[in-house]
């Protein structure tokens, strides 16, 4: 199962309007979503999509294609660059994420949509205890008992309990950049987001930790939809059941994972997997 996608052309073949795969329950689906930044620079053109729930999707394609916009537009981090949106990003609630006021994004990011950046971000001068708590503070929870509570839990789904339980009190930054990645996405899953976007999560990281991050990006699709943007063609065939691949901000093709790598639909998308361009 594949689909082209986006208006228009690449390269001279006629892509379709848009990929709605056929699926049970969606997490999230976007219709028409453009993020346009100040001067008029394209990011990203009328992507429409839907994403399984509970499911791993990865988005794949060439530097500058858009794949981290997608994901920053998705939770509306674009803001804070004066970005111009278009189109529609609706959650499983029916809510469109590009309608909402400031209360509402911050609810947004801090309950349903959480998000893992390329480079570990813990917070200097927190303690592990600290750093992992800091979304429960800023939506008001301060019961001790019930901070510690969730904490423990957050850091049992990142596998990073057993290596912090006797070091809470440590400093966040003293640990591996390994550790610090797992470390975030505790962070991020502590409120128990519908969504995990996590861009890029291994980049950064040496073999061993790479493997524990993708292992645990299986495991919390149980419990979380994931979407995982990677320059890593074999990790997207390792963790994902679907796949888009996006060039130039446009929406080429989406489908399921070994489909679309065994029998890309668009020639582009087989000239990138194939490394003919990055």
């Amino acid at each position: 199962m594949t689909a082209r996608a986006a208006p228009g052309t690449l390269d001279g073949h006629t892509t379709r309007g848009e990929a709605m795969l056929e699926f049970g329950k969606k997490a999230l689906e976007t219709i028409g979503f453009g993020v346009r930044y100040p001067g008029g620079v394209v990011g990203l053109r009328e992507v429409s999509a839907g994403f399984a729930a509970n499911r791993v999707t990865a988005i794949i394609g060439p530097s500058g294609c858009g794949k981290s916009t997608f994901l920053r537009g998705v939770n509306r981090l674009t803001d804070e660059f004066g970005c111009e949106y278009e189109g529609r990003v609706i959650l499983s609630d029916g809510a469109d994420v590009l309608k909402l006021n400031a209360y509402d994004l911050c609810l947004l990011r801090g309950e349903k949509v959480g998000y893992v950046t390329q480079k570990p971000t813990p917070f200097s001068g927190k303690t592990v205890l600290q750093d992992v708590a800091m979304p429960l503070k800023a939506l008001g929870v301060r019961d001790r008992d019930v901070v510690y509570g969730r904490v423990r839990a957050a850091l049992e789904k990142a596998a990073l309990w057993d290596e912090t339980r006797d070091r809470l009190d440590h400093l966040s930054t003293s640990l591996s950049i390994g550790q610090q990645q797992r470390l975030c996405i505790a962070r991020a899953i502590i409120n128990a987001p519908e969504i995990l976007l996590l861009d890029e999560p291994c980049s950064s990281l040496d073999p061993r930790s790479t493997q524990l991050i993708e292992s645990l990006i299986v495991e919390l699709a149980r419990e979380h939809t994931v979407i995982l943007v990677t320059h890593n063609m074999q990790q997207a065939q390792r963790v994902a059941e679907y796949t888009m691949f996006l060039y130039e901000g446009t929406l080429v093709e989406y489908g399921l994972t070994p489909v679309l790598f065994s029998n890309p639909s668009h020639p582009l998308t087989a000239d990138y997997i194939i490394g003919k361009f990055s």
